[in-house]
């Protein structure tokens, strides 16, 4: 309800503004009337005035040469004062012919000259019916006699009459905008009324507009063979340009790329064909619709009309193009500058990511990710000093589609955000770098793209994980890779052996099947910790140093597979965690080829108390 209100007074307000500019026009132009009114007695007035002083001047004796100044110089004053007042009226005059609204007088549907003023109680509207419609009057009159039109002086009005019909008189403010006076202006309507009523009586003669006919036909036979002709043509380019394609077209490519083929070049060629043939046909259309038109008078303004409805879009397309090329340099200006400004960011954050150039707390691998980030805000930068310069920037309707997508892209890309803001939180952390080998949740793999959004690991399976950078944040990393070039990493495996088994057997027995491991390093020498007393068994656990951390499956393998032979060769059995024999009468677990030669399995003892 409130805004159908402000809208009403506001509508109210604009008509209430329109009408005072009218009633000020109006005003001026009745208070006009009356200055020239006042003019016209001064004038009068002035003209006796001189014909008093000249007549004293020609009454004084020879030898009265003062006195004769004295009048001579007031008859002087007179005219200047006279020549003032005229050309304050006519500036007058003028602001009010480019002020006021005009009303035409038409004749056939031409436009023969505007009314600007009133004439008694006739305002200027009705002045220019009325005399339109005498006009129209005298068309219809089968015995019209042009040279029964002439002039008549009177008072206050000169008249252009036709017999004893006044057709229009013209007053001294008529004159007065013209910049004429009244008889010079009548005798231009007169000449003007005259050429119009002559053309259009002829016009309407039964030769004219069997002529008009004609003409009209011919036009359209024109046309008609004219589009004939394009498509003809079209048709023979077409099979000439088949004919000798394989001579003229060959695929546009670079290296192992190819732009276009052959027969897409071909494709490009009759599109390129076809739209030339529409634009002829479309423009040869477009320009005989308003000929046809202009042949008839009662058409002719529809041809302007038409001219003007499909020529006033174009026209207003290529203003605002021309409006825009100042916009344009300068968008261009900033573009420019902003690339080489980035260049030269750029080769900063290059020269510190090879650690050309060292800063003080800023690690190498920061300076490519600082780098995208003072990207992105020198482009939503420049975008802000571009935004003002693109066409429509202050429109309400680009404002509210910018509202819109700020909206949608707010309410659409929280995750997205909350990822870009965990990228930056892990880039400035540095938990991993690319090529680390890390563990995160139950996924382990080497890290081959840190970006703002995601992280993605390959496996030792070749298998391509995508991890959400808010994953990461929330969850462990265990990184594999970070002490590589010092001791490196410690990898450990646990076996259980019986009591049976001296402790001191088995810890040189795990060491030496770690030294036999490649990979595996000599210095510092790997350890065996005891990590439980169970049940049934003791839990040995060695470990080694490695700096390959890529290939620990295959060095775990290595290692247990030594760990089996040294058991082996050294008579230990690997007989737990679930491992359940009779010793008695058993063939020993260890391989065949391992046991001594001419080994029996012994047999059962069996003893009876």
């Amino acid at each position: 309800m409130k805004v159908r209100t402000i809208i009403f007074l506001f509508l109210l307000l604009i008509s209430a503004s329109a009408q005072s500019q009218n009633d000020s026009v109006s005003n001026q132009l009745r208070e006009m009337q009356q200055l020239l009114s006042q003019f016209e007695r001064n004038r009068i007035a002035d003209s006796i005035r001189k014909a008093l002083l000249t007549e004293q001047i020609t009454m004084l004796s020879s030898g009265d040469i003062q006195k004769r100044n004295e009048l001579s110089a007031e008859i002087k004053r007179i005219e200047t004062q006279d020549s003032l007042q005229k050309a304050r009226l006519f500036a007058r005059a003028q602001y009010l012919k480019e002020n006021s609204a005009t009303f035409p007088v038409i004749l056939n549907r031409d436009t023969l000259f505007n009314i600007y003023t009133k004439s008694g109680a006739f305002g200027p509207e009705e002045r220019a019916i009325r005399i339109s419609h005498r006009l129209e009057n005298l068309l219809d009159d089968d015995f019209l006699t042009l040279d029964s039109l002439r002039i008549s002086e009177s008072d206050f009005t000169t008249d252009i009459i036709y017999k004893d019909v006044v057709i229009i008189g013209i007053t001294d403010l008529d004159a007065m905008i013209y910049g004429k006076t009244r008889h010079q202006l009548a005798e231009d309507y007169l000449l003007t009324i005259k050429s119009s009523l002559a053309k259009a009586r002829e016009d309407q003669s039964l030769v004219k507009l069997l002529t008009r006919i004609g003409l009209v036909l011919l036009i359209i036979g024109g046309v008609w063979f004219l589009i004939r002709m394009i498509l003809k043509i079209h048709t023979k380019l077409e099979l000439f340009i088949t004919s000798n394609k394989d001579k003229w077209l060959k695929s546009l490519s670079y290296k192992d790329y190819t732009f276009l083929s052959a027969e897409q070049e071909l494709k490009l060629v009759y599109f390129v064909l076809k739209l030339i043939k529409w634009i002829l046909i479309i423009l040869a259309v477009y320009l005989v619709i308003p000929l046809i038109f202009s042949i008839f008078p009662f058409t002719r303004g529809w041809a302007d009309t038409l001219l003007t409805l499909i020529w006033s879009p174009f026209k207003g397309i290529l203003n605002s193009i021309w409006d825009f090329v100042p916009n344009l340099f300068t968008i261009i200006v900033i573009v420019v500058v902003m690339r080489y400004f980035m260049r030269f960011i750029r080769y900063i954050f290059t020269e510190i990511e090879a650690e050309k150039l060292v800063i003080s707390g800023f690690h190498a691998d920061w300076a490519m990710p600082t780098f995208s980030i003072v990207k992105f805000l020198l482009y939503a930068f420049m975008f802000v000093l571009i935004f003002p310069y693109l066409p429509g920037s202050d429109s309400n309707i680009f404002r509210g589609v910018s509202v819109f997508i700020g909206v949608l892209f707010s309410l659409g890309s929280s995750s997205a955000i909350a990822n870009i803001i965990a990228g930056i939180v892990i880039t400035y952390m540095r938990p991993f770098k690319i090529g680390d080998r890390i563990k995160l949740g139950d996924m382990t793999g080497v890290v081959i793209e840190k970006t703002l959004l995601v992280t993605r690991l390959r496996t030792i399976k070749h298998e391509e994980i995508t991890i959400p950078n808010s994953s990461v944040l929330s969850g462990n990393t265990i990184n594999y890779s970070t002490n590589i070039k010092n001791e490196g990493l410690i990898i450990h495996t646990t076996v259980t052996i019986g009591y049976d088994v001296p402790w001191k057997d088995m810890h040189q027995a795990l060491i030496d099947a770690a030294l036999q491991t490649p990979e595996i390093q000599k210095q510092p020498q790997p350890f065996v910790l005891q990590t439980s007393l169970d049940d049934f068994y003791v839990s040995y656990q060695i470990n080694a140093y490695v700096k390959n951390v890529n290939g620990l499956a295959g060095i775990y393998s290595g290692l247990h597979q030594n760990i089996q032979d040294v058991c082996n060769e050294r008579g230990i059995e690997i007989m737990s965690p679930h491992y359940r024999a009779l010793r008695d009468g058993n063939t020993s677990t260890i391989p065949a080829d391992q046991l001594p030669e001419g080994y029996a399995p012994p047999s059962f003892r069996v003893s009876n108390k």
